[in-house]
């Protein structure tokens, strides 16, 4: 009880002390267009930080990219004292004050929006109207000067200055742009979020930045069309702002950006998905187009993203050990994987997975069904056939001469850091379609839970909407196979299917499903923690001594090479040699310290695989359980099944009937679904429900 206390008291300093030095950095943005930082702020500093090492880098770096790095490596220590807190707590007077902050304000334009969202969203709204207008400002004071310096009209040098403020305000945006796609980020798990629920923040910061951009670049074009210097677009100035390399940058942007409509998005995911490649041209030349010096204030959100992004690629180069595949009568398959013990995950987890033989680029993202204390050696996902890549993959399985292996690679699992559903009296769960997956990942928690941990779990409502009645067979995944299963009648469960295309159940005979196993290959592995068991404390290592390595490398080169040049003026050296080397030199520190990790890690865990390699027969042929398990009727987990056929759930009757204090009212499906379930929480009809959307599409 003691050592709980402390780790309690550490994990809440260590949250203070983040929010403490965030708040200065934040603070350091606000300050940043005005006076007072230009000619008091920025002279101290320049002063206290002058060094041989660093240049102009230092003091950028000092005040921007360290703060975020230090609170990466906090938020991974916070999360590792915080890995085996129990998720069996329930919920506490302070929780039921807060809960409001998480409650729809807005459900449709920008989505499903919370309390804390659109304040916090309203706040970087007015960080950048401050940032532009007061930069606007700030400059417009020097136009009088510079349109005499350079013999322009008046109107003409505000429209270049204009072009420069929407380029600086632009990086802004840049600066957030990398956090939401972090899916292994230790700041999103301090803040309770994952990367899959923060995407819409990934696309409202993308659409802001590329419009500050294209007007960066826009005005840019008419002030040089109306002064006659055209020629300047072919200009790439060696010691000052590259213009060739800009344009590069903005037309892979803009390129990314157009196929980021949601109409291209869902109709040809393939070209969206390809040309989201682009960005990292657009990064490159954004960082020659601006020299790295200015570049280092967007600097640590694509530093920590490139370590994510390094760590999934090691991840992804090995093969995984595919068991089984289980073919669902409504074109939905069970993929069964084997896993090492040592890999654990909450509940609504997602995970990557690629199969060469369809696409060797494309990776898809899919709700982890199986719990890793039912299964602690198996992992299963369920695919539904909706798009060609899936359908191919159905095709594959279910073809006459099925294969006898099929090779697969993850990234993942990514989820929640931590889960609170016995907070509630009751949870009322909707789905629409394969949105019913997240929940099959839930209710097993709870079948664990209240058969090993003996706590009260809370009673569960289940509300699923199919179009056929052939799509009710995937309720039979929601049985574990797992001896739990016996106890799980003490789970109060009640099922009620609407099947919408259907007047009655059909009278034919539907397909049976059936299982296809696959031989186990010697290269197979099972999936495993990239960074093993302590992997939030091996990635504060990562990002720790990655980012040494790098400032050690930078002193080297900006001691022996930038400084007998350019003597601390940040005119003379080549600003393209100089970004060169420093990006070359982030990558190179990266790979250094995340490739000695993986390794060392893979190489601790290489007795477990051989093990359960020697042990692959008994888990790759049916076993006498699984077949009992397959026939146990869905009546032994659940109260009551109600089938209503021909008809849709008239949801604001069902939530408003609930008599519970306390109900989570959480909905996976499509995006209306999502909007009219978040309306009928937001009404404040009834204070008892609290609403929160799992669906991880977008």
């Amino acid at each position: 009880m003691a050592s709980s206390a402390i780790t309690s008291a550490v994990r809440t300093s260590i949250l203070l002390l983040s929010l403490l030095v965030f708040l200065g950095n934040i603070m350091m943005w606000i300050i940043m267009p005005t006076d007072t930082y230009y000619n008091h702020w920025l002279l101290h500093i320049l002063a206290a930080t002058n060094s041989t090492f660093f240049g102009i880098q230092g003091p950028i770096m000092l005040d921007f990219t360290f703060p975020i790095v230090f609170i990466a490596v906090l938020g991974c220590i916070y999360l590792h004292l915080g890995k085996r807190k129990a998720s069996v707590t329930g919920s506490s007077k302070r929780d039921r004050k807060l809960r409001f902050l998480k409650q729809p304000m807005i459900v449709k334009g920008l989505g499903i929006v919370t309390v804390t969202e659109l304040a916090l969203f309203t706040m970087f709204i007015a960080l950048c109207v401050w940032y532009f207008a007061d930069y606007v400002r700030h400059w417009f004071k020097l136009v009088p000067v510079l349109s005499t310096t350079r013999g322009e009209k008046l109107w003409q040098s505000k429209v270049e200055r204009v072009g420069v403020v929407a380029g600086v305000a632009g990086n802004l945006c840049l600066t957030f742009l990398f956090y939401p796609v972090t899916r292994g980020s230790s700041i999103l798990g301090m803040l309770g979020v994952t990367s899959e629920a923060s995407i819409k923040y990934h696309i409202w910061l993308g659409n802001i930045a590329m419009s500050l951009f294209t007007a960066h670049g826009f005005l840019y074009l008419v002030y040089w069309a109306f002064t006659n210097r055209l020629y300047e677009m072919l200009k790439w100035d060696d010691h000052y702002v590259s213009n060739v390399a800009g344009e590069i940058s903005l037309v892979c942007g803009l390129a990314l950006w157009v196929t980021t409509y949601p109409t291209i998005r869902r109709k040809m995911f393939e070209l969206f998905f390809y040309t989201h490649y682009l960005y990292i041209l657009f990064i490159i030349f954004f960082i020659l187009h601006t020299g790295i010096g200015f570049a280092c204030i967007m600097l640590p959100g694509l530093y920590l993203f490139l370590i994510d992004r390094y760590l999934r690629f090691l991840q992804s180069r090995q093969k995984v050990r595919l068991l089984s595949a289980h073919l669902l009568p409504c074109h939905t398959i069970e993929l069964n994987f084997s896993k090492s013990r040592g890999l654990s995950y909450n509940p609504t987890s997602t995970i990557f997975i690629s199969v060469p033989s369809i696409s060797k680029l494309q990776w898809h993202p899919f709700t982890i069904t199986s719990n890793s204390n039912l299964e602690p050696e198996r992992l299963s996902v369920v695919i539904k056939c909706d798009g060609s890549w899936t359908r191919e993959l159905y095709d594959v399985i279910s073809s006459p001469s099925p294969i006898d292996h099929l090779q697969v690679s993850v990234e993942g699992p990514y989820g929640p850091a931590t889960t609170n559903f016995l907070r509630h009296d009751m949870l009322v769960m909707i789905s629409g379609g394969s949105g019913i997956t997240p929940f099959i990942s839930i209710i097993r928690e709870l079948i664990f839970i209240s058969s090993t941990l003996k706590c009260k779990t809370p009673k569960i409502k289940l509300i699923s909407v199919f179009k056929n009645s052939s799509n009710l067979s995937i309720l039979d995944l929601i049985l574990p196979t797992s001896s739990y299963s016996s106890n799980s009648s003490n789970l109060d469960l009640q099922i009620e299917a609407y099947v919408t295309r259907e007047k009655g159940n059909p009278k034919g005979k539907l397909e049976p499903s059936r299982t296809v196993w696959f031989k186990p290959n010697a290269s197979d592995e099972p999936i495993s923690p990239a960074l093993g068991p302590n992997s939030w404390l091996w990635l504060g290592a990562i990002i720790s001594s990655s980012f040494t390595i790098f400032l050690v490398l930078l002193g080297i080169f900006t001691q022996y090479v930038v400084y007998p040049i350019d003597q601390n003026t940040n005119k003379l050296y080549s600003y393209t040699k100089k970004a060169s080397v420093n990006m070359l030199i982030i990558c190179f520190s990266i790979v250094i310290a995340a490739s000695g990790a993986f390794l060392w890690n893979k190489k601790l865990s290489s007795k477990e695989a051989k093990k359960l390699q020697h042990t692959g027969e008994s888990t790759t042929t049916k076993s006498s359980d699984d077949i009992e398990l397959e026939s146990l009727p869905l009546e032994s987990v659940t109260k009551s099944i109600n089938v209503h056929y021909g008809q849709r759930p008239n949801l604001k009757r069902i939530l408003l009937e609930i008599k519970e204090s306390n109900v989570g009212v959480l909905v996976s499906g499509p995006k209306e679904m999502r909007e009219d379930v978040a309306a009928i929480c937001s009404t404040g009809q009834a204070d008892n429900l609290h609403f929160e959307s799992i669906s991880f599409t977008w």
